[in-house]
């Protein structure tokens, strides 16, 4: 029994080292907005576009299907007019997809999978004053990303678009009502060890 939990230990492990592990980096536009639910008058938000970059890995799982961890800057938030002031709610976020990947030979894709992101700032700016929020953010932010794209063939970059759906309760310490957040990414990505 030892010697066969060995064997399949060596396949295992030779599948892995011979797998097409690439890498790249990609970087794009966000459409960040804020849903809010259980509040009633709803205050109304606009979208505010912000800037995403980073880097991820692409690993080869079987026939046309990969898995894709990242490693993700996001500027996210929201904003909204008060008494003839603009006022934007500015969330920074490391985020950390894992997608599952169908990859069709024509450079077609569609992704998804879960996302936790871990919060680095947060404020509020308008009228000429900044207020930091972050004692009143919640530290994590769960989500859920569905996303497609293009692989141009010949050359190791594509674009894509992705939306992340919130699914963590943003407000810290409240139970009057949710806010969450909504998040449209268009991007570019380039992909370094192959084409």
């Amino acid at each position: 029994m030892k010697k066969m939990m060995l064997v399949f230990l060596a396949v295992g492990t030779a599948a892995v080292a011979s797998a097409q592990i690439q890498f790249g980096v990609k970087a794009g536009l966000n459409l960040a907005n804020l849903t809010i639910s259980g509040v009633a008058p709803a205050p109304s938000f606009s979208s505010k576009t912000d800037f995403s970059g980073g880097a991820f890995a692409s690993i080869p799982l079987f026939s046309s299907f990969k898995l894709q961890p990242e490693v993700m800057y996001s500027g996210q938030g929201a904003s909204t007019t008060e008494s003839n002031t603009t006022v934007k709610l500015n969330y920074g976020y490391l985020n950390v997809p894992v997608l599952f990947k169908y990859q069709h030979e024509s450079g077609l894709f569609a992704e998804t999978g879960p996302q936790i992101g871990f919060l680095l700032s947060a404020n509020a700016t308008g009228g000429g004053q900044t207020i930091d929020t972050k004692s009143e953010t919640q530290s994590t932010d769960f989500s859920w990303a569905f996303g497609i794209g293009y692989k141009i063939p010949g050359i190791s970059g594509g674009i894509d678009a992705r939306y992340n759906l919130g699914l963590t309760n943003l407000a810290k310490n409240t139970t009057d009502g949710t806010v969450k957040n909504s998040v449209f990414q268009f991007g570019l990505f380039y992909m370094f060890g192959g084409k």
